[in-house]
């Protein structure tokens, strides 16, 4: 690496966020001096902090790791001990550990409607007493709007997603294929790389996010951004025309076989596995999958162009719009006894993670990244922020994250229902106003 290395930033960070948040927040005095008599210096008390994540795979695990390692070898009186569980499996535990008065000292969440019944039931600590402009000028304009709540910070972004059309530019180029601009250029595609026995697309409804991603993202084009979010809030109803045609446009995709047989039982890791062995024209879904196109084992190196989705025709969305925002947050519980040293190793886990996520193509940072090699960020990482974030006109979370609990899931249940043609894009509307607004 050719910045400083590494190790070296990440030991100033540490030093840095030490200095930048010392001089603030409350301590809780159960790791205050224990103090002496015989007249030498108090010792501190050593303080071991749980936080609980959701990174279990390769590479997140292994870089987590390191971050956690440096931060402990730097802090021997503030160690952190972390325990990782996988996504969805983690969305049960946290909950039920936060419901139980059981939670971490700090805890990985994301931001928006998930968050909120943790803030609102006060089990999450406002940072707002805590965090000084110093830090604050260290992160990206709005990177903490989604995790402020009634005018209050509760957590440190790290991560923000965007989703992106992964195309694999060897098949386009091997059958002179356009890369899609608009619904109606996707279709022809669609229909060129079936003639030519290549799979058009692909994606793992068996998990049912990864759907719901490519529905959502159809639903902003045609609704744009703000009507999006008013039928979110339920301030506009879900049988609105944009809602209807964006899951018309989802059933059009799968009667004309751009899935190929068997989505529906397919996971998401089987589905990125056969793009990555170059089996599969395009794939729709989060940034966070650049890393493994561009690993070293991946048969699409350096052949993957992240691109916008395309444009629709006929709806009312700007183009440059995208569903992601920030979304990936340190939070700190409200019943730990070590407020202060939890806000200090919460900050430098979501700085560090932010740089390391980006280097890597596993996140793109809520943090300002100038000072980062840009030849060592992951190329599709880069192309992400630099062809969809930066002069977006908006964004729009995934509405599993906006949404809360249930309702969540309601939403992609019957995105599944429609990519199985168990129900039609009207009765897709219907149900979502009735279930999830209340009317």
């Amino acid at each position: 690496m050719k910045r400083i290395t590494k190790m070296m930033v990440s030991t100033l960070l540490v030093a840095s966020l030490a200095v930048g948040l010392s001089a603030c927040g409350n301590s809780s005095g159960t790791n205050s001096s224990s103090g002496t008599n015989n007249g030498t210096a108090p010792k501190a008390e050593k303080v071991t902090l749980s936080f609980w994540g959701i990174s279990t795979a390769e590479p997140e695990r292994s870089e987590l790791e390191k971050i956690i390692k440096e931060w402990n070898d730097n802090n021997p009186d503030i160690q952190i001990e972390y325990s990782g569980t996988e996504n969805n499996a983690y969305k049960t535990k946290i909950k039920t550990a936060i419901a139980a008065g059981e939670a971490p000292d700090i805890m990985y969440s994301w931001t928006g409607g998930f968050a909120q019944p943790f803030v609102e039931a006060g089990k999450i600590l406002s940072l707002d007493e805590y965090l000084t402009d110093e830090t604050k000028d260290q992160m990206l304009p709005g990177a903490l709007d989604n995790i402020t709540y009634d005018g209050k910070v509760y957590g440190i972004t790290y991560g923000q997603m965007a989703g992106a059309l992964y195309v694999n530019t060897e098949l386009f180029d091997q059958y002179q294929v356009k890369i899609p601009t608009t619904f109606s250029e996707l279709m022809t595609a669609v229909d060129t790389f079936n003639q030519n026995g290549v799979k058009p697309m692909i994606t793992g409804m068996k998990d049912l996010w990864p759907g719901m991603w490519i529905y959502d993202m159809i639903a902003l084009r045609e609704s744009g951004s703000q009507l999006s979010l008013d039928a979110l809030n339920g301030k506009a109803s879900f049988t609105d025309p944009a809602f209807v045609n964006a899951a018309d446009k989802i059933q059009q995709l799968v009667n004309a076989g751009a899935f190929g047989n068997g989505v529906l039982g397919m996971t998401q890791d089987e589905a990125e596995a056969e793009f990555n062995q170059g089996k599969v024209a395009m794939l729709f879904g989060g940034n966070w999958m650049a890393s493994k196109m561009e690993a070293d084992s991946s048969m699409v190196k350096g052949k993957i162009k992240a691109v916008r989705f395309p444009a629709s025709e006929d709806g009312k969305g700007d183009p440059t719009e995208y569903v992601g925002g920030g979304s990936d947050a340190m939070l700190v519980s409200a019943d730990t006894k070590y407020k202060e040293q939890a806000v200090k190793a919460a900050t430098y886990l979501a700085k560090a993670q932010a740089e390391q996520g980006y280097l890597s193509g596993i996140n793109l940072p809520t943090w300002k990244y100038d000072s980062l090699d840009q030849s060592q960020i992951n190329p599709l990482a880069k192309e992400i922020m630099d062809n969809i974030i930066t002069g977006a006109a908006g964004s729009v979370p995934v509405w599993d994250i906006y949404l809360n609990g249930a309702d969540a899931k309601t939403h992609q249940d019957l995105v599944a229902e429609v990519f199985a043609n168990q129900i039609t894009p009207e009765q897709f509307g219907a149900q979502m106003q009735d279930k999830v607004n209340g009317n």
